[in-house]
């Protein structure tokens, strides 16, 4: 008797453990039942992948959807709106909301806002202050708590820990990887003097490279002392790459896609929307990203969207905020770098679904496997597409990558069986629930 499932994908070309070749998935209750040839079996529903590749669903383990308190940029439904027609399955969001996600009851409350209102899967990422140092054991196993994140350098919102004292009492009590932005406030706060009014390229020069090494060698230091492993968010200088590639036993390595395309010639075109911290730096900084990247120093690639309206953007800098979206662009930009070469495919899939899931030990995600969620990217890998502001589905609508032309395009995405996007439209309702992790089991 043949078999029977929710859904099959016919036909697809399947990257997993197993390597890549044409296969089938079957599909049950949200789960991967069956992969290979499944021409025997029905399906209440079956998708035709034939020539496109499907891939794990794509992990963002970087984002900020800004909800709540400042949802005129964004909030969690339009986060994962974005997400989703970018191909992503899952994210991670950052705790620098209003309030600010430090405690058990503001995490309970953003899963509450996310069960079934995001598009796809999602887990948040708890704030480290001083104040809440003690309570850490218990905020980082919490349902729907990513892992603890640090500011040591400021940026958007009020979280801020520039102490080594302070970062040593949190790491003291993690047991699960931290997650740091490592700039160092004290340099920061010395150079503001260097910010000239109307002109973003002094971004870079405030926020030098010494300002990120400095803080990345004490936060390596204080790890190795407290015994904790750290997650360094968004590396953007070519010297914090070379630095960390001695300390990978402590150290896990993110970058991002537009410090792995973009640099910093651009300010004269783009001009804050360019602007980010850490900076989107010289040519020769992305070079040796791209560098470590391919010497396999990289773990995983998150987006760190991170949108503001174009009326804050048009403030005359140094009173413009840093960030830029970049959820539903991440899986176009780097398939467009795996066109002309720069990685294989296979190496994408590591730093977006293998990647996330073994360094932050997620449960049942991050490859195409029988038991493991039915999670997948369906892209077109010969499909080219300009990139527009219009196709932006974040709040402030609109990219730095505007009337870019990229090779390789996000066909579909699937959250846990639901067919939630194809073809640029979302056609599901939204289902998103709480990224599950072993270590809070």
């Amino acid at each position: 008797m043949s078999q029977t499932y929710d859904l099959i994908l016919k036909d697809g070309i399947v990257i997993n453990q197993d390597g890549t070749g044409q296969r089938d998935i079957g599909i049950m209750n949200g789960t991967i039942s069956a992969i290979g040839n499944l021409a025997q079996a029905h399906a209440g529903k079956i998708v035709d992948c034939r020539g496109l590749h499907v891939l794990p669903g794509v992990i963002d383990s970087q984002v900020h959807f800004r909800e709540p308190g400042l949802t005129h940029k964004e909030d969690l439904e339009t986060g994962s709106r974005a997400a989703v027609l970018g191909g992503v399955t899952a994210v991670f969001e950052m705790p620098n909301t209003n309030p600010l996600t430090t405690s058990a009851e503001t995490l309970a409350d953003k899963v509450s806002r996310g069960h079934h209102r995001m598009h796809c899967d999602f887990a948040f990422w708890v704030g480290g202050t001083h104040e809440n140092a003690n309570d850490i054991p218990e905020l980082e196993r919490l349902p729907g708590a990513a892992g603890i994140k640090v500011f040591m350098g400021s940026s958007t919102g009020s979280l801020l820990v520039e102490d080594d004292p302070g970062v040593a009492a949190i790491l003291a009590k993690t047991r699960r990887r931290a997650a740091f932005h490592a700039e160092d406030e004290y340099r920061l706060e010395e150079r503001k003097s260097l910010r000239v009014k109307g002109d973003p390229n002094s971004h870079i020069i405030w926020r030098d490279v010494t300002t990120a090494l400095q803080c990345t060698q004490r936060l390596v230091a204080i790890a190795r002392k407290q015994r904790a492993a750290i997650h360094v968010l968004h590396v953007s200088t070519g010297e914090e790459m070379a630095f960390l590639a001695a300390h990978k036993d402590v150290a896990s390595i993110e970058v991002t896609p537009h410090h792995l395309t973009l640099d910093a010639s651009l300010y004269n075109s783009l001009g804050t929307k360019l602007q980010m911290n850490p900076p989107v730096r010289e040519a020769s900084h992305r070079t040796r990203i791209w560098a470590g990247l391919e010497q396999g120093l990289v773990d995983v690639l998150g987006s760190d969207h991170a949108p503001h309206t174009l009326e804050e953007k048009a403030k005359t800098y140094p009173d413009t905020p840093s960030g830029m979206t970049g959820v539903q662009t991440l899986v176009p930009i780097m398939l467009d770098h795996v066109q002309a070469g720069r990685l294989s495919l296979e190496r994408f899939v590591d730093l977006t679904s293998a990647g996330p899931a073994r360094i932050f030990q997620i449960a049942r995600k991050g490859r195409i496997a029988e038991g493991y969620d039915a999670d997948f990217t369906i892209v077109d890998l010969k499909r080219h597409q300009t990139i527009k502001d219009e196709w932006i589905a974040s709040r402030c609508g609109w990219t730095p990558y505007d009337g870019k032309s990229v090779t390789g395009w996000p066909i579909g995405t699937i959250v846990r069986g639901h067919q939630v996007m194809w073809e640029g439209e979302v056609i599901t309702p939204s289902q998103g629930e709480a990224v599950r992790f072993i270590q809070a089991l």
